[in-house]
């Protein structure tokens, strides 16, 4: 076990019978070591295995095989048949559905972990000065004796994380929490949950299908598929220096393009499009040295030539706009060329029309080729 981490996954597998057809679902040997502090996001479509990480190391499901540490206190190890129970483990946990007890008032809600604690008891001082600071700490000290059914759906989200931390947690473990918000509030929570993870050091575990979540608030984001991970990474290499296709298409936007190799110097190829063009990309570990391939590029990495000069060494392809949106500060084009559509970006002044022929300019180290 890596003893500098503060949280290690090693060979954890939980996976799910399905009649006569093997295993379905769940996550096959996942291996993570973070240091404290970490805001680790598990980022991947639904079904993926994400939840089913986060209810293991939450103790919710036992898992078939690996161990779980969290700083020196192993919860689980299947070779030694160690198994913290879930309400031992000073773990908190928000849930996609907040859980709130309508019942109760605001102050109750967060109070009610410290309340029913098998491990240690609580006065009511103590209680209250622990409530109070965890509602400050969300900006929500004011509403202590409000009934949760006059919260709105962002406050509801904060009385959950206040109950979450009001023990001062381990570990934060939060399950798709903005889910059930709309667009502004889930930007102004993005904020929130940041903020509040930096301003008190905790180590977080993030589920989300959402990837600008996942880029924005992330130190680590691992990206799964099937129940394996992808790639472990900070946001700007995912985004950047994918490892797979997958991650390629699944994290921001990409054009691909339909090419073939024609050669590969030093780890860059040079490959040919339809109409013989030939334009230099990074070679992705796996890319064929010769045969088809597919090449993919940033939408905001390719330039429009006769708005911004190419400079020397750079790729260049020729094409026609097929049509253009008004984005506000910007205008999204779409440009038919050799081996596929791409979409670029100009200035919001009077848009090309459709049919304008134009060239596009992008850096070979903005290209990437994957089989």
């Amino acid at each position: 076990m890596n003893t500098n981490s503060f949280l290690e996954l090693k060979a954890l597998s939980k996976t799910y019978p399905k009649a006569g057809e093997g295993p379905s679902g769940g996550v096959m040997d996942f291996n993570i070591s973070l240091p404290a502090g970490t805001f680790f996001t598990l980022l991947g479509p639904s079904g993926c295995g994400k939840t089913t990480t986060l209810r293991c190391i939450a103790g919710l499901e036992m898992p078939d095989s690996g161990t779980i540490r969290i700083g020196s206190e192993v919860m689980f190890d299947q070779a030694s048949r160690t198994a913290i129970p879930a309400n031992l483990r000073r773990i908190g946990m928000v849930f996609q559905s907040y859980a709130i007890w309508p019942h109760m008032t605001v102050f109750e809600n967060v109070a009610f972990p410290l309340r029913v604690a098998k491990d240690k008891s609580f006065s009511r001082n103590e209680i209250t000065e622990m409530v109070m600071e965890s509602l400050k700490s969300v900006n929500l000290d004011s509403y202590a004796d409000r009934s949760a059914t006059q919260l709105s759906g962002g406050q509801q989200q904060r009385v959950a994380l206040a109950r979450a931390i009001v023990r001062r947690p381990k570990l934060l473990l939060l399950d798709e929490p903005l889910s059930n918000l709309d667009a502004s509030l889930r930007d102004e929570m993005r904020k929130e949950l940041r903020r509040l993870q930096q301003t008190m050091g905790i180590t977080t575990i993030y589920v989300t299908h959402d990837q600008s979540e996942a880029l924005e608030m992330s130190d680590l984001i691992a990206v799964m598929r099937h129940g394996v991970i992808e790639q472990i990474a900070s946001p700007k290499e995912l985004y950047f220096s994918p490892s797979t296709r997958f991650i390629a298409d699944f994290i921001g936007t990409n054009n691909w393009i339909d090419a073939t190799v024609a050669e590969i110097r030093e780890g860059i190829a040079s490959v040919q499009l339809s109409d013989g063009a030939v334009i230099q990309a990074k070679v992705h570990e796996g890319a064929p040295a010769t045969g088809a391939v597919r090449v993919a590029i940033r939408p905001e990495n390719i330039k429009i030539a006769s708005l911004e000069s190419p400079p020397a060494g750079a790729n260049r392809v020729d094409g026609f706009v097929r049509h253009s949106g008004f984005l506000g500060n910007n205008i999204r084009y779409s440009v038919e060329v050799a081996g596929g559509e791409v979409v670029t970006y100009g200035p919001n002044g009077q848009p090309l029309a459709p049919g304008e022929p134009l060239s596009l300019w992008f850096a070979p180290s903005d290209a990437v080729a994957f089989v």
